[in-house]
């Protein structure tokens, strides 16, 4: 089989469950749905981290987090880290990017975000819509199409108004032009391409284009998954996150009203609809190039959202299945199913492996995830794990008393540790969830006498597995 052209969609903060095709009966994405109905939905996806830096560097390097080094927002990955798309661009492929990146290191105040060796000869790159954070492409194409919006937009600062922008103008929309041009006009036709479009929505601040709220305004959404008192028998700091998100930075869930909460959802759920609009243009334009049959589309997020669930907004420590757990959906008419979904635990490490494996190209020099490609296609001998790993290591906003979490899935089990002592005064706590009987994860059995045996197990677990996926790829010389 020749060398597919890969088509890379990415989302930021998009919940797995935040798609119709993951049963969820609120939101309207056909275009999305009928990409899963014409490839492979895979069910229990997890990211390596809540939060989008350390999350992307697993995906650019295909390496855990406690691998790759880049273990917070602002934190870049270093030199010496390989990135799947410089093996693509080695083997031929013509490598784009436009969007958000979030792999190279900090951008904010004014800083831009260094490159790396990518190997991306188009790099359209634009962090966010927000001014103040760094120069972007996207700031340059709207001053130059409309001065008048961007000025306003710029000096209202880093509210709503960019996020509420005329569709025409609006990120999401750029976002979808620049991937439409490159597969019509500026791509190489000489070579099968690797091209990334990265969007921004549906992270906060919560906010879209009038049309597409409007969708949404009227309608009843359920209402946040929670219950009274729900957060008395768990860690202490998910309580703090709930009155204020962000370690103090930014409003929490108890900061809303109920109003207000139902309104954080609208504008969500009205932002992965703008999305799913610009997914829909851009297989149009596959369709219009003949380059469909012969292209592995993959669509996925980089984590997720808490939306108001379990008393907390946004992302941080925490590790339920809302924050955690993402889309990732795979269509290949020429070398995949269509209309199959997967059960199995795989990780977003596996994404990279998956690319250079589909590309024919040599293995990453110490990736560490798996092909997914014989799951894909139900092979009976394709590899799988049987757990899941997620690190959080005081990101972005640091608490003044550090907070370090990681979380390990396996079987019907989800164990969370926050880790205590010795590099934090805060006393060790965690989370254990039976997800066959509470999928919802309102019942925490950390300190159940009856489940002490499982929760043992499962540290054991995760312990072995921290130690299984070392970086133990330099070359050892001799016996001593």
């Amino acid at each position: 089989m020749n060398q597919p052209n890969i088509l890379l969609i990415c989302t930021d903060q998009q919940r797995f469950n935040a798609m119709g095709a993951y049963g969820n009966d609120e939101i309207d994405t056909p275009n999305l749905d009928r990409l899963a109905n014409q490839g492979v939905l895979f069910e229990n996806c997890y990211v390596q981290s809540p939060v989008c830096g350390p999350s992307r560097a697993s995906l650019m390097s295909g390496r855990y987090v406690h691998a790759h080094g880049a273990w917070a927002n602002g934190v870049g990955l270093p030199a010496h880290e390989h990135l799947f798309s410089r093996t693509l661009a080695d083997h031929g492929y013509d490598c784009g990017l436009v969007g958000k990146f979030h792999a190279g290191g900090a951008c904010f105040g004014g800083r831009l975000e260094p490159r790396l060796d990518d190997g991306f000869r188009v790099f359209r790159w634009a962090h966010d819509p927000y001014p103040g954070s760094s120069e972007n492409a996207y700031h340059r194409w709207l001053r130059a199409v409309r001065p008048d919006l961007y000025e306003a937009a710029a000096k209202a600062g880093t509210g709503t108004i960019f996020d509420s922008l005329p569709t025409e103008f609006h990120y999401s929309r750029w976002i979808g032009d620049e991937t439409i041009d490159y597969l019509l006009r500026s791509r190489d036709a000489d070579k099968p391409f690797f091209f990334v479009a990265n969007f921004f929505d549906p992270h906060h601040g919560f906010g879209a284009p009038k049309e597409y709220v409007d969708r949404y305004r009227g309608k009843t959404l359920r209402p946040p998954i929670t219950r009274p008192d729900e957060l008395a028998g768990k860690p202490p700091v998910l309580t703090e996150a709930s009155h204020r998100s962000y370690a103090g930075h930014a409003r929490g869930y108890t900061e809303y009203t109920e109003s207000e909460l139902h309104d954080v959802r609208v504008n969500y759920y009205a932002m992965v609809s703008l999305v799913d609009d610009e997914v829909g243009r851009i297989l149009a334009a596959l369709d219009e190039a003949g380059l469909a049959d012969d292209t592995l589309v993959v669509f996925t997020s980089d984590h997720g959202e808490m939306l108001g669930d379990h008393q907390l907004m946004l992302k941080g420590p925490m590790m339920y299945e809302c924050a955690v757990r993402v889309p990732l959906v795979m269509r290949w008419p020429a070398g995949l199913p269509a209309g199959e979904r997967r059960a199995e635990l795989v990780q977003w490490i596996d994404l990279a492996t998956t690319f250079v494996a589909a590309a024919g190209a040599p293995p990453l020099p110490r990736g560490q995830g798996l092909n997914l490609l014989p799951l894909a296609r139900g092979d009976q001998d394709a590899p799988v794990r049987d757990w899941a790993l997620c690190e959080y290591r005081n990101s972005g906003h640091p608490y003044e008393e550090p907070v370090h979490t990681t979380m390990l899935r396996h079987d019907r089990w989800k164990v969370v540790v926050y880790h205590g002592a010795p590099s934090t005064t805060r006393a060790r706590s965690g989370e254990l969830y039976d997800l066959e009987a509470d999928p919802i994860e309102l019942d925490n059995l950390w300190d159940d006498p009856a489940h002490a045996r499982v929760r043992l197990e499962l540290q054991e677990l995760l312990l072995d597995v921290l130690v299984a996926t070392e970086d133990r790829t330099q070359p050892r010389e001799a016996y001593w």
